[in-house]
C-alpha cells in the first residue's frame, strides 16, 4: 500500500470511514467492559511492552494497529467516565463533544487567520461572545479559546503586566523604561491559589519572588483583610502590584474567593483583577450562579470547559472585559496577519493568541450546545456538587475520617484516623499508603495533598454516575487499606468497625433512587 493511500481526501474517504468505525467500535467495547477506573498497572511492567514496539516497522494495517493500541494503551488506560475516578479534575465527557473532537480532527482546520478557517473563526468568536455574556460582562469583552487553564493564567498576566507597565510610565514624572519597572512589579493570590500563577510569573521574567500569598480563612477563602493589609505594604514600599488573582474554585477545596469584596479592594487600588474560574466556570450554566458574583467585575477570567462543561481535552478560554488590552499579544507577519488584514476588518484569531498553530477546540463547545443546551450542562454540574453535599455529611458523621471543610463544588479533602491517633507521621503514612494501595488495586482513584504540612486524601467529584454508594464503598476501601497497614505494620488495630459510610450510604442511595428516576444508581450500590 503506497503512502499517499494514507492521506485523508476524496479518494481516501471510505478507508477513512472504515478505520474511524474499527477504532470507535473498540473504544465503545472497552468503556462497556471497563468494571474499575484503572487495571493496576506499574510503570516497570508496562514500560517494556511499549519499549518493545519497533517504530521502525510499520504494522501498515489499521486492525493490527489497533489491537497493539489495545496492549500500550487502551487496556490500562485510566478510565475518567468509571463512577470510582475521584482523583483529578478530569470529567468524563459528553458524546456531542467527542463527535465535535472528530470532526475538527478531520477537517484539521487552524483558528489562527481567516484563510485556515473561516466558519471557525466566527464559531469561535460566537462561543466567546456567549461566555462573557454568562460572565457579565459588556459590550468591550473579548478573549481567545487556549490549551488550558495554566495558559490562560499565563495570558491574562501577561496582559497585566504590560497595563501595569504602561500605566506606570504613563503616570510618572520621570521617562520610565519597562526594564525599571519589571522589578517592581507583584502579583497577589491567596495560599491556596493554583500553582501556574507562580509559573506565570517565572515565565513573564518576574521571578516566583514576585508572587505574594495572602492568607486564607478557615474555609480557604482568600482573607480580604490580609489583601487589603497588602495592597497598603506594596505601595508603602512603591512597588507595583500588577494583579491580584482571585479563584472560583481551587484545585484542593473547590473552595471561591470572596469576589465582590476582592473587585472593591481591587478598583480602590486601580490594580487588574483576574478570576481563576478553570474550575468554578460550571456554575456559569448551573443553578449555583450567584456564586459567582463578582466575577462581571474583573478584568481577565480564565474557564476551563474540559473541567466542569464535560468537554475533552483541551477546551479553554482567557476572557478580558476590555478588548483593547489584547493588543499586547498581537504581532503582525507579513506572511500570515499582515496589518492590513486587521485595516480590512478580516477576523484573524492569531491578533490576541499567544499561540499561532490552534486547533479548533471550540467546535466540540458548539456542538454540545447545540445539542445538549447550557442547562443540559448545568444540571450535570449541579449533579455533583449536590452529590458531593451528600459526601461531606457521609464524611462528618463517620468516625473514621476527618474532613477538612465543608465544600462550595465538588472537591473534598478527608483523611483517616487510626483510633487512637498515634501522632502526625503514623497518620500521613497511613493515609500515603492507602492511596497507593487503593490505586494498585485498580478499583478506585482518589488524589492526595497536603494540608498545614499533613497528608490528606481527596476526592473530586465531575462524574454524574458516581452515587454515594460508589464514595461509601471507596471509604470502605480506604479504610481497608489504612487499617491494614496499621495491623500488618505496627501491630496496631484499624478503624474497621462497621462505618457509618455503610449505613449511610446505603440510605443515601435509598433516598437518591427515591428521588430521582431511572435504575442506575441502585444499579451502582457499593
Amino acid at each position: 500500500m503506497s503512502s499517499r493511500s494514507h492521506l485523508l481526501n476524496d479518494r481516501t474517504a471510505e478507508t477513512y470511514r472504515r478505520s474511524l468505525t474499527a477504532g470507535v467500535e473498540r473504544v465503545a467495547q472497552r468503556i462497556a467492559r471497563a468494571d474499575r477506573p484503572f487495571t493496576g498497572i506499574t510503570p516497570a511492567q508496562l514500560a517494556p511492552v511499549v519499549s518493545d514496539v519497533n517504530l521502525e516497522e510499520p504494522l501498515g494495517d489499521p486492525a493490527a494497529a489497533l489491537e497493539e493500541l489495545e496492549k500500550v494503551y487502551l487496556r490500562d488506560a485510566v478510565y475518567f467516565h468509571h463512577p470510582r475516578y475521584l482523583a483529578h479534575l478530569n470529567c468524563p465527557v459528553v458524546i456531542p463533544a467527542v463527535l465535535g473532537e472528530a470532526v475538527l480532527s478531520a477537517v484539521n482546520s487552524s483558528l489562527d487567520t481567516w484563510d485556515q478557517s473561516a466558519g471557525g473563526t466566527l464559531i469561535e468568536r460566537r462561543l466567546i461572545k456567549w461566555t462573557t455574556d454568562r460572565i457579565g460582562f459588556g459590550r468591550a469583552s473579548d478573549g481567545i479559546f487556549t490549551s488550558g487553564g495554566t495558559q490562560s493564567n499565563l495570558q491574562a498576566l501577561l496582559l497585566a503586566r504590560d497595563e501595569a507597565c504602561r500605566l506606570a510610565e504613563k503616570n510618572s514624572t520621570t521617562p520610565l523604561r519597562k526594564p525599571e519597572i519589571l522589578p517592581r512589579l507583584r502579583i497577589l493570590t491567596s495560599e491556596c491559589s493554583h500553582f501556574s500563577v507562580e509559573k506565570a510569573a517565572t515565565l513573564l521574567g518576574l521571578g516566583p519572588e514576585a508572587v505574594l500569598t495572602v492568607p486564607c480563612d478557615r474555609n480557604r477563602r482568600m482573607r480580604t483583610s490580609a489583601l487589603a493589609a497588602e495592597l497598603e505594604r506594596c505601595e508603602s514600599e512603591d512597588l507595583v502590584v500588577m494583579a491580584v488573582v482571585a479563584t472560583a474554585g481551587t484545585t484542593d477545596f473547590g473552595s471561591i474567593d470572596p469576589l465582590p469584596e476582592i473587585a472593591d479592594l481591587c478598583e480602590r487600588a486601580g490594580t487588574w483583577m483576574h478570576v481563576d474560574a478553570a474550575y468554578g466556570c460550571g456554575l456559569l450554566v448551573s443553578r449555583r450562579r450567584h456564586l459567582l458574583d463578582g466575577i462581571e467585575r474583573a478584568d481577565s477570567v480564565t474557564v476551563d470547559y474540559h473541567k466542569s462543561f464535560f468537554q475533552p481535552v483541551s477546551s479553554s478560554a482567557v476572557l478580558v472585559r476590555d478588548e483593547t488590552t489584547l493588543r499586547h499579544v498581537t504581532y503582525h507577519a507579513d506572511y500570515l496577519n499582515p496589518a492590513r488584514a486587521a485595516e480590512n476588518s478580516i477576523p484573524n484569531q492569531v491578533d490576541k493568541s499567544i499561540q499561532t498553530t490552534r486547533r479548533f477546540d471550540a467546535l466540540k463547545l458548539w456542538l454540545t450546545l447545540r445539542i445538549m443546551g447550557a442547562d443540559g450542562i448545568g444540571e450535570l454540574f449541579d449533579e455533583v456538587v449536590d452529590r458531593t453535599a451528600d459526601a461531606w455529611r457521609l464524611l462528618s458523621e463517620d468516625p473514621r475520617f476527618e474532613v477538612v471543610t465543608r465544600p462550595q463544588l465538588s472537591t473534598l479533602v478527608f483523611r483517616y484516623v487510626p483510633h487512637p491517633a498515634e501522632g502526625t507521621a503514623l497518620i500521613d503514612e497511613v493515609n500515603l499508603h492507602a492511596r497507593e494501595a487503593l490505586f494498585a488495586s485498580g478499583e478506585a482513584v482518589v488524589a492526595s495533598t497536603v494540608v498545614d504540612g499533613s497528608h490528606y486524601l481527596k476526592f473530586t467529584l465531575l462524574n454524574p454516575e458516581t452515587s454515594l454508594s460508589d464514595i461509601a464503598a471507596v471509604l470502605d476501601l480506604i479504610a481497608e487499606h489504612a487499617g491494614r497497614h496499621l495491623t500488618e505494620q505496627h501491630g496496631l488495630p484499624g478503624r474497621t468497625d462497621p462505618s457509618a459510610a455503610q449505613s449511610a450510604g446505603r440510605a443515601g442511595g435509598a433516598a437518591l433512587r427515591h428521588t430521582q428516576s431511572g435504575p442506575e444508581l441502585s444499579r451502582r450500590a457499593g
